[in-house]
């Protein structure tokens, strides 16, 4: 089992559009209602491909009995942590002539103590489960303490954590021995002080964490693909071109597809590989984690692998 912890969930709304201007009227060609939160989406994704994912993480008010609801319908096993803090929502605009807009909420306070009850039910399943995957921001208010306390646990633990994060929050999982981590050129460039445009400079930001002893890092660089650093080896992995309807929850589907595989046995080149095609693979759908196994199947084949 995969440990799938969003601390900061949300309910997403995704409208498709023909079209989107600012200022103008909009009708929607169809809704997407789902449980949303950048671990959620990994969720999926580890199920689609055979894993056996639990998603964990704050859920409070009415929306918060929404998400759970929508999770459980869609088949995804949870464990919430509940909050007298109203879950936020989410919406997302696709329009046939561009990539998709997303109006995130911030979300509401949880309390210190709302993350320590969250440290004890993540503990409760830290025996059934080989991997943990921290997904996406934290709630408003939280503090760097907050995160670091769960982070010493998991690592104390022995598991394997992978932790997808930005800004403050990022630093705080930097500071961690043995973490793993997956970002983007832009949030790695802003905690690094530099510009991550093309693989060049991705190469340049991934020799700077040399010093925090990590476990693996990973950057993803869309059409120029991901770059992964361990301590075994170097490796580039590009997929092919593809026609994108949307890139929301690409990086949440690559993050999916990389535990997965690792979760398998399979060595880090492979699990790379699989990650690669399940991002590729999500962009060519209208929502997060929702692609098939087959397109999956179909794009894998056409990963390149290079070391670096």
């Amino acid at each position: 089992m995969i440990l799938c912890i969003t601390p900061n969930p949300a309910i997403d709304r995704t409208l498709i559009l023909p079209r989107l201007t600012l200022g103008n009227v909009h009708r929607a060609q169809k809704v997407i209602v789902a449980a949303g939160g950048k671990g959620l989406n990994v969720a999926r994704t580890i199920r689609i491909l055979g894993g056996e994912p639990l998603c964990m993480g704050f859920a409070g008010g009415h929306s918060g009995g929404l998400l759970a609801d929508l999770a459980q319908n869609e088949g995804l096993s949870s464990s919430w942590t509940w909050t007298n803090s109203e879950t936020r929502s989410c919406t997302i605009l696709i329009a046939q002539d561009s990539d998709a807009t997303l109006i995130n909420e911030m979300g509401m306070p949880v309390l210190a103590s709302d993350w320590k009850r969250l440290r004890q039910d993540v503990h409760r399943q830290l025996t059934s489960a080989e991997l943990v995957c921290i997904s996406g921001s934290l709630p408003p208010d939280s503090s760097s303490r907050d995160l670091q306390d769960l982070l010493d646990m998991l690592i104390d633990s022995g598991k394997q954590v992978w932790v997808d994060t930005s800004g403050p929050a990022l630093n705080t999982a930097l500071a961690h021995r043995g973490i793993c981590i997956k970002v983007n050129g832009t949030e790695l460039g802003e905690i690094l002080g530099l510009e991550v445009k093309d693989l060049g400079s991705a190469r340049r930001a991934l020799n700077m964490l040399n010093d925090h002893a990590l476990t693996a890092a990973v950057i993803t660089l869309g059409a120029m693909g991901a770059l992964l650093m361990t301590k075994e080896g170097r490796w580039h992995a590009l997929g092919p071109h593809v026609d994108v309807i949307s890139t929301v929850g690409s990086g949440d589907s690559f993050l999916g597809g990389l535990v997965q595989a690792l979760d398998a046995g399979k060595a880090w080149p492979d699990a790379l590989r699989e990650a690669v095609a399940a991002g590729t693979a999500n962009a060519l759908s209208a929502g997060a984690g929702q692609f098939g196994l087959e397109m999956f199947q179909r794009i894998r084949k056409q990963i390149d692998i290079q070391s670096w």
